[in-house]
């Protein structure tokens, strides 16, 4: 047996992404080594696959590499109680297809239709009331309340909620290396049945109810989602509130960086309107929201010409593939123009694609359009403080002063 190449980082510490420190470590693997071998972590020993070529592979691969939550789920740590967090991103076909397909009619093209509208409105509203000339936090002010607020929408409830929503989010997403002890584990048992006692009350609301198109309503009236057990319904409606805010939210933060970084971009979107769905791909790229995905090999396979034991965990980073050189030239740049920015594996790729991803494309597309049509510079004010985390990649605040031309 070919002796494993060992990777020299560790790259699930979240000191890589709280300091940004992280794109030079993925370059070199990408380099040296596409996929390598991490004999420990604080989250045991894992592959990592790097390449854009292998990430795409390692996704299309179900049938070899499983995304089941009672193999270990779709993150680097285990499941994050005895039990384990049994949503449908969590399980492979058969049950993954018929969970997706109960929610994917939420995003058609003519529910579309109907958001989009309330997305425009949104975020109008939201940078209406921004203060123009003053120091405020862009993550708190901008990328939370429109992301939460879209969410209330899916779901049909109170706007006024959103703080708890976000909350619930916060600790669903928790992934990191500070998040392991027991400690830890009771308080997120806490949080996530309190937020399964809040929305049992809106699926049995929904349940006494003729079906609707909301997102709880779907879930109710369904064979494949109607008549689950307590932890399958927190799994799913973290997955839901997780997917449907933290990615765009980080996002819409992501593009104050890029606009400041790359001044000239957003000229070009002032001058070409029709560049902006593609400035919208190109963010996601570039930020890289969901920085990983896991999977766990069902048998013994070859991956990269490495031999993967069953078993062991396969982790793909997205941060890295977006900025492979073989697929995107001059990577680091933040490009409205890319030609290839959809190729990009920000929301994932094969089966386990976003089923959202339309929604937050429509989001950052809409945010993207009004920073360019009001001819303002949004300027930093000091650091961004960025998430502790290897698994979301993300701000947690973002001081900002907003200068009118």
């Amino acid at each position: 047996m070919s002796t494993r190449p060992i990777n020299p980082y560790d790259v699930s510490q979240d000191a890589l992404y709280v300091h940004d420190t992280w794109r030079e470590p993925f370059a070199q693997l990408r380099r040296e080594m596409p996929i390598s071998w991490r004999p420990e972590s604080p989250f045991g020993a894992y592959w990592s696959v790097v390449t854009h070529d292998l990430v795409s592979e390692t996704e299309l691969r179900h049938d070899v590499f499983s995304s089941r939550w009672d193999l270990g789920n779709i993150t680097i740590a285990e499941a994050v109680n005895g039990e384990g967090f049994p949503n449908f991103i969590a399980q492979d076909p058969p049950i993954h297809t018929a969970q997706r397909r109960v929610i994917a009619p939420a995003f058609s093209p003519s529910q579309m239709q109907k958001l989009d509208v309330q997305v425009k409105a949104r975020t109008k509203q939201l940078l209406d009331g921004l203060p123009v000339g003053e120091t405020f936090d862009w993550v708190e002010r901008v990328s939370i309340p429109q992301t939460l607020g879209m969410l209330c929408i899916l779901f049909d409830m109170p706007f006024d909620e959103w703080r708890d929503i976000k909350r619930w989010s916060d600790w669903a997403s928790g992934v990191s290396a500070e998040n392991l002890s027991e400690e830890y584990r009771a308080q997120f048992l806490v949080q996530m049945g309190e937020m399964l006692a809040r929305f049992d009350r809106e699926l049995e609301d929904r349940r006494a109810k003729p079906p609707t198109d909301d997102l709880l309503s779907r879930m109710v009236h369904s064979e494949a989602m109607g008549h689950m057990e307590p932890m399958e319904r927190i799994a799913n409606i973290a997955l839901l509130i997780v997917g449907g805010n933290d990615t765009t939210r980080n996002s819409m933060s992501a593009l104050v960086e890029a606009f400041h970084k790359y001044p000239e971009e957003l000229e070009r979107l002032r001058a070409d309107a029709s560049l902006v769905p593609n400035a919208a791909q190109e963010i996601i790229r570039w930020q890289s929201p969901v920085t990983h995905m896991r999977r766990t090999a069902l048998a013994d396979t070859e991956l990269g010409g490495q031999t993967i034991r069953q078993g062991e965990k396969i982790v793909m980073w997205y941060i890295s593939a977006n900025r492979d050189e073989r697929v995107f030239a001059d990577a680091e740049r933040f490009d409205v123009g890319r030609e290839n920015a959809r190729r990009h594996l920000g929301f994932g790729h094969g089966i386990h694609r976003c089923v959202g991803a339309r929604l937050a494309e429509s989001q950052l597309a809409t945010l993207i359009g009004e920073m360019a049509s009001r001819n303002w510079r949004i300027v930093p004010e000091g650091e961004a403080s960025r998430l502790p985390s290897p698994f979301l990649h993300g701000f947690t605040s973002m001081p900002v002063r907003i200068e009118a031309a």
